[in-house]
């Protein structure tokens, strides 16, 4: 979708923290993180609603998922991966993965913008984690 961020992160127009990829999908920090290590992962071909996409993919969504979160829960020493999927501000599938701590730590509201070094850093820790 011509207009759409997430498309213009998978085709390389926007900058992004990528943490994994593959051919079918990609995982990057969100630069507005609700905690630290919050990652998002999305299907690289343009799909507007997670509940949309066709068998293998959606299977494999959640099997990414749960690979990146033992990567990112390492990386941060969080005590578990909470997971959102909402879709109402970028109509683009995607799953945000965020480390949690305690009750309400998943509250959008909580969200702020990103350090940069700190973004780089954190990216590097949980790449390591995946491999």
């Amino acid at each position: 979708m011509e207009n759409c961020i997430f498309c213009k992160i998978v085709k390389g127009e926007l900058p992004c923290y990528k943490i994994w990829e593959n051919e079918k999908f990609l995982a990057f920090l969100d630069i507005n993180p609700v905690s630290l290590g919050h990652t998002i992962l999305v299907p690289k071909k343009h799909i507007d609603y997670i509940f949309d996409l066709k068998e293998p993919l959606y299977s494999e969504i959640f099997k990414i998922a749960k690979k990146l979160s033992k990567a990112i829960q390492q990386a941060v020493g969080s005590k578990k991966i909470g997971l959102a999927i909402e879709g109402i501000f970028i109509h683009h599938a995607h799953i945000h993965l965020i480390p949690v701590n305690k009750g309400n730590d998943l509250n959008p509201t909580k969200a702020k913008k990103g350090d940069p070094r700190e973004l780089l850093k954190i990216a590097e820790s949980i790449r390591y984690y995946c491999s």
